[in-house]
């Protein structure tokens, strides 16, 4: 029994001596009447409870979102110094690029050269060689004549020599025939020779020219590979720089958005307590009171908000938490659209598949100008044909979500106002 009701009790049961009967009446009336009342408010003031500490006041919100407008500066103009540090990795690519091909064209005229220098030096080898054979013939052929009585004592070879002074001629004769088919012949080979030498020269100073050549051009190769190594390692840091601003970005909104519904529940709490004056007289609220905290939307939207951060992963996500994923998801750990919506759904109870296929028709459509915290929001490339929707989002309130966006993404808040949002739905199990 109420306390309210035992205290009626014993007024009725027990007035007062002194008290004339009819005001005995009236005060058990009076009593039994608030008893009433208190009954009646006692399911209100229980669901929703006091706030126990003091609701962020606007001024708390518009700082954080005036820090989170900062924190995407940061992020926005850290963006556009990577885009210039990658456009400047591309022009010492190209540069590199063409510094290689320098480099291999140069590698290719290197070894043209010492082809062309190795010929030389054989020509050169073969003219020394056949000039040596001619000398050495010549020399052998003046050691015959001799022999023949036709060298030194060339008056005794005529008196005596074989054939008398007719042989003799006869031997002159042809030893000085053989003698100039010599001399040609060892003078063809000094001119082989003297041209053997001129190529060897030309072919070394070309060698000589080519490995300077080389030289540079491995010179500038390395050169352009070390710049495009360094120009890398910049972009590396101003990524890294980037990924950990928009960490503090994510943070920054995370904490707005926390804001924000610790100030609608307080005052959705407050305007509860106000509505428990306001009871008609079967005890029911006058009109439909605020969407609490305990709502399925609420828990789905903050299982959701709670991931903020994490990385898109293509098929990534179950009902425990972000997974790896598949494909290109298959080494990262993280969260795809309709995985985030199915995680968060199932903290509020509720089953839905991986799919936004099924998502979409996981409840009743909601129209867009009646959007509650939790309704699944999803995009289509023809938003009259839900057979192409690509994706969906989780609405948190004032035109936002919470969503899983693309490859390369993390878990963020953004708007729902796009050209491609085909409707709302809101999941029932």
């Amino acid at each position: 029994m109420a306390p309210g009701a035992e205290g009626t009790r014993r007024a009725t049961s027990s007035p007062p001596r002194s008290c004339p009967r009819g005001l005995a009446l009236r005060v058990a009336a009076f009593t039994s009447t608030a008893a009433i009342g208190m009954s009646l408010l006692v399911p209100v003031a229980s669901a929703q409870p006091t706030p126990t500490e003091p609701a962020p006041s606007a001024e708390d919100i518009e700082h954080s979102e005036r820090q989170v407008r900062e924190r995407a500066a940061e992020v926005g103009r850290t963006k556009a110094k990577l885009a210039q540090a990658d456009g400047e990795l591309d022009r010492l690519a190209v540069a590199a690029a063409a510094a290689v091909e320098r480099y291999n064209g140069q590698r290719l005229e290197l070894q043209r050269s010492l082809q062309a220098h190795r010929d030389a030096q054989a020509r050169l080898s073969d003219a020394d060689r056949r000039l040596e054979e001619a000398r050495a013939g010549l020399a052998s052929m003046a050691a015959q004549l001799y022999r023949n009585n036709t060298g030194y004592d060339q008056i005794s070879s005529a008196l005596v020599g074989d054939g008398g002074p007719q042989g003799f001629m006869d031997r002159a004769a042809m030893a000085e025939v053989l003698v100039k088919r010599r001399t040609v012949m060892v003078d063809r080979v000094e001119a082989s020779k003297n041209v053997a030498d001129v190529f060897r020269r030309q072919a070394q100073r070309a060698l000589d020219r080519h490995k300077e050549a080389m030289r540079r051009a491995e010179e500038a190769r390395r050169l352009a590979e070390d710049a495009v190594s360094r120009q890398q390692e910049s972009v590396d840091r101003i990524e890294a720089e980037k990924r950990r601003l928009e960490r503090r970005l994510g943070k920054a909104e995370a904490r707005t958005a926390r804001l924000k519904r610790a100030r609608e529940r307080a005052l959705q709490s407050a305007k509860a307590h106000q509505a428990g004056a306001a009871f008609t007289g079967s005890g029911r609220p006058a009109a439909d009171g605020p969407i609490t905290s305990a709502a399925p939307g609420a828990i789905a939207v903050r299982a959701a908000l709670k991931w903020l951060g994490t990385p898109y992963s293509w098929g990534g996500g179950t009902i425990a938490g972000p997974s790896r994923g598949i494909a290109h998801g298959a080494g990262i750990r993280g969260f795809d659209c309709s995985g985030l919506a199915m995680y968060a759904w199932h903290k509020a109870g509720v089953q839905l598949d991986h799919w936004t296929g099924t998502q979409w028709t996981s409840g009743p459509r909601v129209p867009l100008d009646a959007l509650r915290p939790g309704d699944l929001v999803f995009f289509a490339k023809d938003t009259s044909d839900p057979d192409t929707i690509h994706h969906v989002g989780i609405y948190i309130g004032k035109g936002q979500m919470v969503e899983a966006p693309y490859t390369g993404g993390r878990v963020r808040i953004a708007s729902i106002h796009r050209g491609d949002l085909i409707g709302a739905t809101r999941p029932s199990g």
